[in-house]
């Protein structure tokens, strides 16, 4: 189909393209690499009057090094993600669920502020923010504010930004030390995860130290495996350990049943996923 017309600005600035959001209201959509919102557009879901091109503000592209964190500017493609040095020394999660998303042509125009703005419930990178501790930084008319990723994503589909606010910029402490993995299971056809488990370990003395665990699509938003993390703390590295905690997996969640999956079949995922990943991550 053939979208709804509408105005296009592509400011420099993002202090211009915070203005323009304020000016339009809830008549704006932002554009960052267009991979979800170009599909919408067409398909007419969304009818805005305005369109809003972040793609000429250098500002919001590019990975640097501030101490002890990581900062990834949010129009930052997942392709120059996944090539960073920084990303891949200090941040393995994140490389690795960044490989699944999608084909070679998204990674090269998708943005990883975008999808983390979309909020797709399947969506891959959402999980490992949340496991990583990321913060995003938000630009609005009243200046920059800082939501940790665990406050970001508040509902399907729905995040923490106000309608005039752009996601700048993903701060992420460094990681180094930890292993990780992140395990999806996926329709051949489609790159979109039916369920996905981002964990990391921290491995010492052949017991499991530190754990974060994350699942994709167990309910509107990541959702942290917390009885998952506290079982694998102070267990031995070792299969059956791990396949006791990946039991816990489906607590706290509330997957939906749609054409891919019905509950049961998602929840049983979720404990075979955990464990695979949580297995990979700790070497076992």
């Amino acid at each position: 189909m053939i979208p709804a017309a509408f105005d296009h600005i592509a400011p420099s600035t993002v202090e211009e393209a915070v203005r323009a959001l304020r000016e339009a209201g809830d008549e704006a959509k932002v554009l960052g690499g267009g991979q979800s919102l170009l599909p919408v557009l067409r398909m007419r879901l969304a009818d805005p009057q305005l369109v809003v091109d972040l793609g000429r503000i250098p500002e919001l592209r590019g990975v640097r090094e501030e101490g002890g964190t990581v900062v990834i500017g949010a129009m930052t493609t997942h392709h120059d993600v996944l090539r960073d040095r920084l990303v891949r020394a200090h941040l393995p999660l994140l490389a690795q669920a960044t490989r699944t998303v999608a084909d070679p042509q998204v990674r090269h125009r998708g943005t990883f502020g975008g999808a983390l703005a979309h909020a797709d419930p399947a969506g891959d990178l959402p999980a490992p923010a949340l496991v990583l501790d990321a913060e995003l930084v938000l630009a609005g008319p009243d200046g920059r504010r800082t939501v940790p990723a665990a406050e970001f994503f508040t509902d399907l589909f729905t995040t923490a930004l106000e309608p005039d606010e752009l996601l700048v910029e993903v701060r992420l402490p460094k990681w180094t030390g930890w292993s990780a993995h992140y395990e999806k299971f996926n329709r051949v056809a489609q790159a979109w995860s039916m369920v996905g488990v981002a964990a990391a370990v921290r491995v010492d003395g052949g017991a499991i130290a530190e754990a974060r665990v994350g699942l994709t699509n167990m309910g509107p938003v990541p959702i942290r495996a917390f009885g998952v993390e506290r079982a694998l703390v102070g267990a031995p590295a070792e299969a059956d350990a791990i396949r006791r905690a990946a039991e816990l997996a489906t607590e706290g969640t509330s997957p939906a049943a749609d054409a891919s999956a019905d509950v049961d079949y998602r929840e049983h995922l979720a404990q075979v996923l955990t464990g695979r990943a949580v297995a990979a991550a700790a070497g076992v």
